[in-house]
């Protein structure tokens, strides 16, 4: 039992230890109730990320795009894993901020192929995306 709570630790210091690359969020922005679109980048043999591109081109774009919509948005690096011996689980995580999951699907839909479009741009791998409610 010890050793299986000293590895929930492990793994979520491992998340949170991710560098915060800069982006134009402020968290003081980020509310109780909003909408946050996480998109998370597995790691694994063959995988490629090219964060220069997604920080500097990609992003900015999606922001482009999105509009007064997003409210924010931040980019997580991965530079750890569990356990010094286990490799980062996701090279890059992006999260998206909105007031409402309709203002999300509102403004995704019109411009959503252009998005995606992009994404052989910076990546082999297709993100694992998860909308969440921000509860604290």
């Amino acid at each position: 039992m010890k050793t299986k709570i000293i590895y929930s630790i492990l793994g979520t210091f491992a998340l949170l230890a991710s560098y915060h690359y800069g982006t134009s969020t402020n968290a003081s922005d980020i509310e109780k109730g909003m909408i946050k679109v996480t998109l998370l980048y597995p790691n694994g043999e063959g995988n490629t990320f090219d964060m220069d591109y997604y920080a500097e081109k990609h992003m900015p774009m999606v922001a482009d795009l999105l509009g007064k919509a997003l409210k924010s948005f931040s980019i997580d690096k991965g530079i750890a894993g569990r356990t010094p011996e286990e490799p980062v689980p996701y090279m890059a995580i992006g999260y998206l901020y909105f007031d409402k999951l309709s203002d999300y699907q509102d403004a995704f839909g019109p411009v959503a192929q252009k998005i995606i479009g992009d994404i052989p741009n910076y990546t082999n791998v297709q993100p694992v995306l998860q909308i969440s409610e921000v509860i604290e």
